[in-house]
């Protein structure tokens, strides 16, 4: 039993990394059975409703770690200012040691989620798990229109990621990360 799960972690983990970097039409199934040096029947005997189950797990295995990542860091962080700069600059880096390759892994899939309604599901669960934690950190901080600002914490984070991957720089993601915890500190003032 110990291998067929291995083979299943195997398989979203090297589906996970690619289409983080490539997205949902950009990887297929194949390429993903070569990358893992995967066998060719597992992908279907672990996941018979094929890419769509497949990528829409992997979006459940990494958004949901990328979830307790975000909690631990709020919960971790002397307040959420600097906690959301420590959130931004670490993406900042890891987008660039990937070469620009690595975006957010539940924004790069859902860019095509409209077109496969488990996949836009999985992103739209995850996203809302990510607001409650953000909000629920809100909330505790003292700060009034929690859902608001964590609404405006996702957007604003998911849009600088897409923009540095574009630019091919961090720029964004720093900007970003500062006036984000500007705006949290004129907030819990104003609290």
């Amino acid at each position: 039993m110990a291998r067929r799960t291995d083979t299943r972690e195997r398989t979203l983990r090297t589906a996970a990394h690619l289409f983080r970097a490539q997205g949902y039409h950009g990887t297929g199934v194949n390429q993903v059975l070569t990358e893992g040096d995967l066998p060719k029947g597992s992908l279907y005997f672990h996941f018979p409703g094929g890419k769509e189950q497949l990528a829409s797990e992997a979006v459940e295995l990494v958004g949901g770690e990328l979830r307790s990542w975000i909690e631990a860091i709020l919960a971790d962080a002397p307040d959420l200012p600097t906690g959301v700069i420590t959130i931004t600059e670490s993406m900042a880096e890891h987008l660039a040691a990937s070469d620009y390759r690595n975006g957010c892994p539940v924004g790069t899939l859902a860019q095509a989620a409209n077109d496969v309604e488990g996949l836009r599901a999985a992103c739209a669960d995850m996203f809302a798990s990510w607001h409650t934690v953000i909000r629920d950190q809100l909330t505790q901080h003292g700060f009034t229109e929690a859902d608001h600002l964590a609404t405006t914490l996702i957007a604003a984070i998911e849009g600088a990621q897409l923009l540095a991957r574009n630019q091919r720089d961090t720029a964004p993601l720093h900007a970003v990360g500062a006036m984000l915890a500007h705006l949290l500190k004129g907030q819990r003032t104003c609290a």
